[in-house]
Formats: C-alpha cells, sequence, structure tokens
C-alpha cells in the first residue's frame, strides 16, 4: 500500500471514528438538535436500532480494510467483520423505518430509504460471498457496503458545507443531501473495485465456507 492510499485511509477511519462518536452521544442524549431527537423518539426502537448500529459499523468497519489485520490477525478480522454485519443489519432496519419520517419530503424519503435497502442488501451479498469461501466476491461487496455506511460521514460533511459555506437553506437542500450522501460514495467504490489492480484483491481464492 503506498503512503497516500495509508494516509486517505486511516483518514476514512479518522472521520468515521468522529460520526460514530457523535452517534453515540447522541444516542446518549448529549448531542444532536431537538427536531431530531423529537423525530427519533417517536419510534425509539427503530432510532436506537439506527443510530447503535451506524455508529459501531462506522467506528469498526475502516479498520477491516487495514491489510496488516486480515494477515496476521485472521480471527480478529473474521470477528469484527461478524460483529460489522450485525450493525449494519440493525442499522439498516431501523433505517428502513426512520426514512420514512425523514425530511426532505418524498425525495429525501425515498433517497435514504434506497439507501437503508441498497446498504442491506449489500452486506447481505458479502455475508453469503464469503459463506461460500470467495473472498473476492467478499471483499468486492464490502467495499460497496462500507462506501453507504460511511454516508453517514458524507451527509454532515455536504450539510456543513452547503448550510454554512455556502448559505443554502436546510430545507432547500436536504431532499439532494439524501441521494448526494451516498450515490457519489458507491461511485467511487465502483471506481476503485474496477481500477485497483489484480493484486489488490488477491485471486479468487476460495476459502472454506466454514471459516466465513
Amino acid at each position: 500500500m503506498t503512503l497516500t492510499l495509508r494516509f486517505l485511509l486511516w483518514l476514512l477511519i479518522g472521520t468515521s471514528i468522529l460520526i460514530a462518536g457523535y452517534a453515540f452521544l447522541f444516542q446518549a442524549g448529549l448531542s444532536g438538535g431537538p427536531d431530531f431527537r423529537l423525530r427519533f423518539q417517536e419510534v425509539p426502537l427503530s432510532a436506537a436500532l439506527h443510530v447503535l448500529g451506524s455508529g459501531t459499523a462506522l467506528l469498526i468497519g475502516g479498520f477491516q480494510f487495514l491489510p496488516g489485520l486480515r494477515a496476521r490477525r485472521i480471527n480478529g478480522h473474521r470477528w469484527l467483520g461478524r460483529t460489522y454485519l450485525i450493525a449494519v443489519l440493525l442499522g439498516g432496519i431501523g433505517g428502513l423505518v426512520l426514512s420514512t419520517r425523514a425530511d426532505g419530503g418524498l425525495v429525501g424519503q425515498a433517497g435514504f430509504f434506497l439507501l437503508a435497502v441498497v446498504w442491506l442488501v449489500s452486506g447481505w451479498q458479502a455475508y453469503a460471498a464469503i459463506r461460500r469461501g470467495d473472498v473476492q466476491a467478499h471483499r468486492i461487496w464490502m467495499i460497496r457496503n462500507f462506501a453507504l455506511t460511511f454516508a453517514a460521514v458524507t451527509l454532515r460533511i455536504q450539510l456543513g458545507v452547503a448550510t454554512g459555506a455556502l448559505g443554502i437553506p436546510f430545507d432547500a437542500f436536504y431532499p439532494l443531501v439524501a441521494w448526494l450522501c451516498w450515490v457519489p460514495n458507491l461511485i467511487v467504490a465502483e471506481w476503485l473495485v474496477i481500477a485497483s489492480p489484480r493484486p489488490t484483491w488477491g485471486s479468487a481464492k476460495r476459502v472454506p465456507a466454514a471459516q466465513g
């Protein structure tokens, strides 16, 4: 891994940890705007599943892409992966419910609903691939899935730039950010899958399904 790629990976991990911390503080009642809190309190179980599941996925997901962890701590990689996918499952289920109450009208709600659906589907595909021993497909689906997990980070960056630096009203921008926070992430993920040289992913090696 080049120095630039290592820097970008640690930047991704660092920003993910920051937003994960914000999610945990939100769930504890220590952060977040009153309007969001009231909306989340209307469906407390779904809100808790989404916030805690998404926060946990953000907290640990980026570390799974560290080559050293996979090479030297394979059992740790597997257990973190299991925890991550359970967190995605819980966070996605909660996200499906919360999307129907999201700001931004039908456009915003549709964007967040589809994000939750694709997040859950890509997580299942990653799990199914490793269960059948297809490491190559598993890694590709995990890249796609974490790109969707990272939408929690890009959403807050985009909101900050749009409403803060550019002065765009929140109500006008929120329907757009429901799509902008994840669609470009998925495009970048696809580019990484296509553009990366084959040695990055290794051969289409299969491992015994029981190891997944």
